[in-house]
């Protein structure tokens, strides 16, 4: 049984090493497969009667692609943004445009960028990082931080500035946290079993987690 984990450790360890050694192109096209995946996620959705917000699958691809990338998934992310801008239809419900970016979801999907970026960079320089405690707290600080409050704060003025605090949150944020949990806490134990607790490029901890 060691004789297989060991191999695991090994795999994993090769895999994001060559992953961190890719050349631009390759880093671009694993960046829009991420795109490609978070636009997937977006179209499993469905709407509750009194938000304009959708439940969406895409939170999970976001805290993957910065974690399984490094910081190429923040790339991924402004691919996503900048081709549905641009008329791919990924947005959530096939939509695509810049009005959908400056409608009462449009903040969200700007957090998607920042919380990619926030996770490629920690799991990248931090082998730390990558045990499952560290990881899901990364990704609640993303999730309910980076990507809700430039959320609320977008859905706000999309409203006219109209609704009190508690009604935003009543809106864009409460009936989501559940689900966000679950979608952070899976999230978390994907990362912690598949990136490798060694150092695999110039991590600030390498030589303290390497002699363990």
């Amino acid at each position: 049984m060691n004789i297989y984990i060991n191999k695991y450790k090994q795999l994993r360890y090769n895999l994001f090493k060559k992953r961190y050694e890719l050349g631009f192109t390759h880093q671009l096209i694993l960046a829009f497969s991420f795109a490609c995946l978070t636009g997937l996620l977006a179209q499993l959705r469905f709407y509750l009667p009194w938000t304009p917000v959708p439940i969406t699958g895409q939170v999970l691809a976001v805290l993957l692609s910065g974690v399984l990338l490094g910081r190429w998934g923040g790339i991924s992310q402004i691919m996503y943004v900048g081709f549905g801008i641009t008329g791919v239809p990924w947005f959530a419900g096939l939509n695509s445009g810049l009005t959908y970016i400056t409608g009462p979801t449009g903040g969200y999907i700007i957090g998607f960028v920042i919380a990619a970026f926030f996770l490629g960079y920690f799991t990248d320089k931090y082998v730390k990082s990558r045990v499952f405690t560290n990881m899901l707290a990364l990704m609640f600080f993303a999730t309910f931080v980076l990507i809700y409050v430039p959320g609320l704060t977008q859905l706000y003025f999309w409203t006219g500035y109209s609704v009190s605090p508690s009604k935003l949150l009543m809106i864009g944020m409460l009936p989501y946290v559940a689900g966000d949990i679950l979608k952070i806490s899976a999230a978390a134990a994907i990362a912690t079993a598949l990136t490798p607790k060694q150092s695999y490029n110039t991590e600030v901890d390498a030589e303290k987690w390497n002699k363990k």
